[in-house]
């Protein structure tokens, strides 16, 4: 896609900090970390977010997350991650390209990242399900 900051790196229009590279997929540093070493993994490909990739590209960016998850383990010692995806109007989407984070987290940060727990909903957990059938 012309305008999308991650197709541009993908196709290194613009310079990746690049960590790692398959086929398919990069992983680079973010731009905007929040961490050491946050890193994102995206699709060469351009593909909106979670509802319109297919399975296969899906499973080649989880390998090359599960792969920079291994190598920062082995060079760094980092011990514990966030892994996660935003996708969506409603999900604090910025770049409409999906693209998962690597959030490395280490004892003592500082980075608050917790949802408010509802567990009211629970209760709500069959009609729920009732809908998925």
């Amino acid at each position: 896609m012309e305008n999308c900051v991650f197709c541009a790196l993908a196709d290194k229009r613009i310079r990746p900090w690049l960590v790692m590279e398959s086929e398919s997929c990069l992983a680079f540093l973010d731009n905007n970390p929040v961490a050491l070493y946050h890193t994102l993994v995206i699709p060469k490909s351009h593909y909106k977010n979670m509802l319109d990739v297919p399975e296969s590209v899906l499973k080649d960016v989880t390998e090359l997350t599960h792969k920079v998850c291994q190598l920062y383990t082995q060079k760094l010692g980092i011990d514990s991650y966030q892994i996660f995806n935003n996708s969506g109007p409603h999900s604090a989407q910025t770049v409409h390209h999906l693209h998962f984070h690597i959030l490395p987290r280490f004892e003592g940060d500082a980075i608050k990242f917790y949802a408010t727990r509802m567990p009211e909903l629970v209760e709500k957990y069959p009609e729920m399900l009732e809908k998925l059938k």
